[in-house]
């Protein structure tokens, strides 16, 4: 469809790593492609409570990757993925072929899920499991889009401008009249929203030496739900958002979902939100000041986190409750969520107190940076790693590197609902939520004190 699809790319990757035209010494280059992911109505599809699945396709699910290069030979490659989220043993491995591949070290590479609700599983989550053979295509296709992106490092110049779309999107979870957090169901009985909306819309654009657009990104924080076409399987507004921002502007558009754990549309159709989201983006565009990008640098860390130790009565009753009361005329779907949390919880109990080991990350574009979590954050969260952050321009990318559930914060697991119950979406202590905050922050003044020595 595009000049820029993998479809392009015939040679082997590692002759097209090779293959990027030099370019003169002390030049920014960039490089950027989209590879297309192949799917088909036997797949289950991620995002809801049961095994659903979808007839037909509207755009395209995609792995799309921009590598930038520093006037150092320095390289970062960030790479977005069209599905509800990825966990480290599929990006792991697919970040070190891109190592090899092209030169850009692991702590440089970021691969983001856009979350989109309307695509094949790629995580074991709710009532369902893992299209595995999905899933390593989605590593496979992140590999090839990045390679391929690499292949086309060439002179660029680099504009940015904080842009922002505050109407698309809103605190989603809402306190009811009866105390309890809003999930599903009417929203008649809302009383206030119980947090921040975040509607930051920052838009980073690469320029070839002729004008031309290499590459757009651009971020936000929204949950990726809501296609044009019901049932069919969708990159959903924000992918198709970005793929008619392609047809308008030329190069490759990418978008990379914010933290958006606690933030939902709760009123708009699908054609609106596209329309507003491509809106922020040209104003954006529009207003965008070049920047000078004397270095790019990324940095990782491994942390521990642990699975909680829960009561499983009192985790039961909470979802009980909420069944009954929003679904009171619904009882056997009622009963089938209900199942599907016990289900869950079952499969946890000898988890509890386990550890295991995820992802933070930092990578600095010139004087912007972004951090990667992995997880469906808070937006509080999120908003306090950019005001404790060193750098005036600081995004965050959720569910990049890994997938370990929802993080609230310490204030949202006290308010309960959905993102707090015990599940396969939800299975860390409170606390870890403020501990990535902590350590992201460390990350980024690592990364301001090396820029200074």
């Amino acid at each position: 469809m595009r000049r820029n699809l993998i479809s392009r790319f015939h040679a082997p990757l590692v002759a097209l790593a090779l293959a990027a035209a030099p370019a003169a010494a002390g030049e920014l280059k960039v490089g950027a492609a989209a590879a297309n992911l192949e799917a088909d109505d036997s797949m289950v599809i991620g995002g809801g409570i049961g095994p659903g699945k979808a007839t037909g396709q509207e755009g395209e699910l995609r792995a799309t990757a921009i590598v930038v290069e520093d006037p150092h030979g320095g390289k970062v490659a960030l790479v977005e993925l069209d599905v509800l989220m990825v966990e480290r043993d599929v990006l792991d491995d697919a970040a070190r072929r891109i190592e090899e591949a092209t030169g850009v070290p692991f702590d440089n590479i970021l691969i983001n899920a856009t979350h989109t609700h309307h695509a094949p599983t790629t995580v074991s989550i709710h009532g369902y499991r893992r299209e595995e053979a999905f899933a390593r295509q989605v590593g496979d296709k992140a590999v090839e889009a990045a390679v391929a992106a690499n292949a086309r490092l060439a002179p660029a110049t680099m504009e940015f401008r904080l842009g922002e779309e505050s109407s698309v999107g809103r605190n989603s979870r809402l306190l009811l009249s009866n105390g309890m957090i809003y999930w599903t169901g009417s929203t008649e009985d809302f009383v206030r929203p119980t947090g921040p909306f975040d509607p930051e819309l920052p838009v980073w654009a690469f320029r070839r030496p002729d004008g031309k657009l290499e590459a757009v990104v651009f971020n936000h924080s929204t949950h990726t739900i809501g296609a044009r076409t019901p049932g069919a399987r969708s990159p959903a507004f924000y992918g198709l958002a970005a793929q008619e921002l392609e047809e308008d502007l030329g190069g490759t558009v990418l978008f990379f979902q914010g933290a958006s754990g606690s933030t939902h549309n709760l009123e708009l159709k699908a054609d609106e939100m596209i329309i507003r989201v491509k809106a922020a983006v040209h104003d954006a565009l529009a207003k965008a000041e070049p920047r000078p990008v004397d270095r790019v640098k990324g940095i990782r860390k491994e942390v521990t986190i642990k699975y909680r130790d829960f009561d499983d009565a009192s985790d039961d009753a909470a979802v009980v409750a909420y069944e009954a009361y929003k679904l009171k005329d619904h009882p056997q779907i009622a009963q089938f969520v209900v199942d599907v949390f016990r289900d869950m919880r079952k499969e946890l109990a000898p988890k509890k107190n386990e550890e295991r080991k995820t992802w933070v990350q930092a990578i600095r574009i010139g004087d912007t940076a972004v951090v990667g979590v992995p997880a469906e954050f808070f937006t509080v969260l999120g908003q306090d790693i950019k005001r404790r952050s060193p750098f005036r321009h600081t995004y965050v990318f959720e569910l990049a590197n890994d997938y370990v559930g929802y993080l609230p914060d310490r204030r949202g697991f006290e308010h309960g609902g959905y993102q707090t119950w015990t599940g396969l979406h939800s299975f860390t202590p409170p606390g870890t939520g403020e501990m990535i905050v902590d350590e992201a922050v460390g990350l980024l003044k690592t990364l301001r004190d090396e820029a200074a020595n």
